[in-house]
């Protein structure tokens, strides 16, 4: 059966707009949307920390080509599209665009909204946006799962270096999604002191980094007496994986919580 030159355009042009354009990301975070979102053929390159032991999808990562954030090595990856969240410098994304590949940015989102749009953003860029609305409902998934675990309890997140997060950021989102109040009142991000940490203790924590031994190892989070408190009082240990990024396993960090809650 011959097809019209009019439905041969149409096909086409289907087949072009369904097609996964050649992308390179250009730091682990990047490398994570790119990782999950383009096919496995598409990906010219991912950063070289993206099979790191922080990276989320470092299995992945493993598996594709690594290149530096320069713009002879980017240019050799020919790509059509470069994601990026911090890496690449604004030189840099300036001479790529003059070149004609497009710059698609990971924004700093500080909420589950701030995810969603970060996913409907690069998936809609790579063509995968069936891709992206999967992604979209595991995530919706987990966080309905971990509504209200803990009842409003209170609990501080800390870091090794002894620094924690309040209002407007990703990790008070994390904490409200389980159910938890956040105890700490103070600006965005803020270091604690060793001696309010043994003063002043919370009865509970949230734990994030302390996966890296060698992260901060003189860090107030690290204090002898602050573990001894923070061992008695910890719901749960966060890897630097989950919370490196503002991404979609935000809700994995979420529902990690909201298990270790007693009601759970």
């Amino acid at each position: 059966m011959r097809l019209t030159l009019a439905a041969l355009a149409a096909a086409l042009a289907a087949g072009s707009a369904s097609a996964s354009p050649r992308v390179v990301s250009l730091d682990q975070c990047a490398d994570q949307y790119v990782l999950a979102l383009a096919d496995p053929a598409s990906v010219a390159a991912v950063s070289p920390r993206a099979d790191d032991r922080d990276s989320w999808l470092r299995s992945r990562g493993a598996a594709a080509h690594r290149a530096r954030p320069t713009l002879e090595a980017i240019l050799a990856a020919r790509p059509e599209i470069v994601v990026r969240y911090w890496g690449g410098d604004e030189r840099l994304l300036q001479a790529l665009q003059h070149r004609g590949v497009r710059v698609v940015r990971v924004e700093d989102a500080v909420d589950f909204e701030g995810v969603r749009a970060n996913i409907d953003r690069v998936s809609a860029a790579l063509n995968r946006r069936g891709r992206g609305r999967d992604l979209v409902a595991d995530m919706d998934r987990r966080l309905d799962r971990s509504r209200e675990a803990w009842a409003g309890e209170s609990a501080l997140y800390l870091t090794p270096s002894g620094w924690t997060a309040g209002g407007g950021t990703l990790i008070d989102a994390m904490l409200a999604a389980a159910g938890m109040s956040n105890a700490w009142a103070g600006p965005a991000f803020a270091p604690v002191s060793v001696e309010r940490l043994i003063l002043q203790p919370p009865r509970r924590f949230v734990l994030g980094f302390f996966d890296s031994l060698r992260t901060d190892r003189r860090g107030a989070g690290r204090h002898p007496s602050v573990a001894r408190r923070t061992m008695r009082g910890a719901v749960v240990s966060l890897p630097g994986a989950m919370l490196g990024c503002p991404a979609w396993f935000a809700a994995d960090g979420a529902w990690r919580i909201a298990r270790a809650s007693p009601a759970r």
